[in-house]
């Protein structure tokens, strides 16, 4: 996707977010945002090596590296779940005045998990490699996640999945969604993809050109959702841009520590 030709690495991300918590120093803070010796900054190899036991990955028969369903990220993960269907059951019954339950969901390490891709290419994103990878639909899903679609959907709540991958990787991360477990419709009216070359009406940020954050996009798309009768009752991201900018009762954050998209 586009918008992660942008992205920090996880790298960076543990020197802001982690770093004395995992090794005792000081990190640089916001009043010193350059790192004032060495100390302050994470040995790249041990947050790698963090990463890797937190989804507990290992080399399958194919030689991909895939997490663990027993993971502590496999654990945290079910935890968000088990929380968000009870939400999600609660405020189907709630909906009224004719309005309709909906959920929203990101793609990338929402839906689909990008780990191994992450592990081969040491957690940087190469936007043609990563532009393969679509292509080839192989992606588990994130644990639990197609549970919590297939759960929603069968109360009676419209699933909408929204991401900031190309309109060019529509048909490859349908048939990937599908093939991953989600049984819900993955067709143009409740799948949304970035398409700079077509951008819809709806988002004032793409006129005359394409000049939308990922906040905009996101949150523009989720406000023409509503705008077609939806009432959006929860909302899903791996990013805290995924979830910015209202247009949700109710927001989950997905567990991410192999990169950040502002």
């Amino acid at each position: 996707m586009p918008s992660r030709l942008a992205r920090i690495s996880a790298c960076t991300v543990a020197l802001a977010a982690a770093g004395s918590a995992l090794y005792g120093i000081g990190v640089a803070t916001a009043d010193n945002s350059v790192p004032r010796t060495d100390r302050e900054i994470p040995n790249v190899t041990k947050v790698e090596d963090s990463i890797n036991a937190y989804y507990g990955g290992t080399a399958d028969a194919s030689g991909a590296y895939q997490a663990s369903p027993k993971s502590n990220y496999a654990k945290q993960v079910r935890g968000i779940e088990a929380r968000a269907k009870r939400q999600i059951a609660e405020a189907a019954h709630r909906t009224g005045h004719g309005r309709k339950p909906a959920i929203v969901l990101d793609v990338d390490d929402t839906t689909l998990l990008t780990y191994d891709w992450e592990k081969k290419y040491g957690f940087a994103y190469n936007a043609t490699a990563f532009n393969d990878y679509v292509q080839s639909a192989r992606s588990i899903a994130v644990f639990g996640m197609p549970d919590v679609v297939n759960y929603a959907a069968d109360k009676g709540v419209t699933v909408f999945f929204l991401t900031g991958r190309d309109e060019s990787q529509r048909t490859a991360s349908a048939t990937n969604l599908t093939r991953a477990g989600y049984q819900v419709p993955v067709d143009r009216s409740h799948f949304y993809l970035k398409d700079p070359a077509a951008a819809p009406s709806y988002l004032s940020c793409a006129k005359p050109k394409w000049t939308c954050s990922t906040v905009q996009f996101k949150a523009g798309t989720r406000k023409h959702i509503e705008s077609l009768g939806y009432t959006i009752v929860a909302n899903f991201g791996d990013q805290y841009s995924d979830l910015s900018g209202g247009y949700a009762d109710k927001t989950y954050k997905i567990p991410n520590p192999m990169y950040f998209l502002p």
